[in-house]
C-alpha cells in the first residue's frame, strides 16, 4: 500500500507552502553551526533534504553534503540549488557506512511519518551509526505540545491559494493530521505526523546512543518550552 508521503511531496507541496524561503534556512544553519563545528569538506547528511534549501547553506559553509529524500520532485529542485551529492531512497533503509558523517540533520519536521513507532527507532539508529565518533544529529521538529493547544482554540480550518486545509489530532493524541484539498484540481493530500513530546524526542536521541547537548525553541536560538513553535534538540555520539 502506498504510503501518504509517497504522494505528497511533489510540485502540489512547493505550490502550497511558497513560504518555506532560503532566509528560514539560513537562520536554522546559522543555529547549527553556533553549537556544532565542521571543518571544510567534512561530510554532512541532509536526511530528508526536501529542495536543498539546507544543503546550499550547509555548502556554503564547508560541509560536503549529502542530499537524501524519497521524492523524485524535491530531489530535482535540489539539484538546481545545491552541489550536494543526492540520493533517493527510504530512511527506514539508509545506505551509508557506518561513520561516513560528522553530522547529520533532519530539519523541518521531515520525521515521525511512520505509524509505527519502532520505524522510527530504526531510522534514528541508523543515523547514529552512520555518525562518526565524536559526531552529532540534529533533530528539528514540531512542538507537540504547542500544536495541541493551537488546535484547540482553533476552528482547525484555514484556507491559502486554491487550497482548504483542515487539521485535526487523532490516535489517542498521538497524531496530527494535515488534510488538502486541491479545489482547482479536485485532488486530495492528507500528511500525517507522529506528536512526539519533547521528552519522547529526548528518550529516541539517548536510547540511540546521543547525549542531548543542547536544545532550542527557535531558530533563532530561543529557549524550549510549552509554547516554543519548535523543539530542536542536538545529539552528540560519544
Amino acid at each position: 500500500m502506498t504510503e501518504w508521503f509517497e504522494q505528497w511531496f511533489g510540485e502540489e507541496y512547493h505550490a502550497l507552502y511558497p513560504h518555506r524561503d532560503d532566509e528560514d534556512a539560513r537562520r536554522a544553519v546559522a543555529l547549527i553551526r553556533s553549537v556544532v563545528t565542521w571543518g571544510a569538506g567534512d561530510r554532512i547528511l541532509d536526511l530528508a533534504c526536501g529542495p536543498g534549501r539546507h544543503a546550499a547553506e550547509l555548502e556554503r559553509l564547508g560541509g560536503q553534503v549529502i542530499g537524501f529524500d524519497l521524492s523524485r520532485a524535491m530531489l530535482r529542485r535540489a539539484r538546481e540549488r545545491a552541489r550536494a551529492g543526492l540520493v533517493r531512497g527510504d530512511m527506514r533503509a539508509l545506505p551509508f557506512r557506518d561513520g561516513s558523517f560528522t553530522l547529520a540533520v533532519n530539519l523541518f519536521t521531515s520525521f515521525g511519518y511512520f505509524l509505527d513507532d519502532g520505524e522510527h527507532r530504526l531510522v534514528v539508529r541508523q543515523v547514529v551509526a552512520a555518525l562518526a565518533p565524536g559526531g552529532h544529529f540534529v533533530l528539528d521538529y514540531l512542538n507537540a505540545e504547542q500544536v495541541r493547544r493551537t488546535l484547540e482554540r482553533s476552528d482547525q480550518d484555514s484556507s491559502l491559494r486554491s487550497a482548504r486545509v483542515t487539521r485535526r489530532i487523532e490516535g489517542g493524541g498521538r497524531f496530527v493530521i494535515k488534510e488538502i484539498e486541491l479545489r482547482d484540481e479536485g485532488r486530495r493530500f492528507e500528511e500525517r505526523v507522529r506528536l512526539y513530546d519533547t521528552d519522547e524526542l529526548t528518550a529516541l536521541l539517548s536510547d540511540a546512543g546521543l547525549r542531548v547537548a543542547a536544545r532550542f525553541g527557535d531558530y533563532d536560538g530561543g529557549p524550549a518550552g510549552p509554547d516554543a513553535p519548535r523543539v530542536i534538540l542536538v545529539g552528540a555520539r560519544s
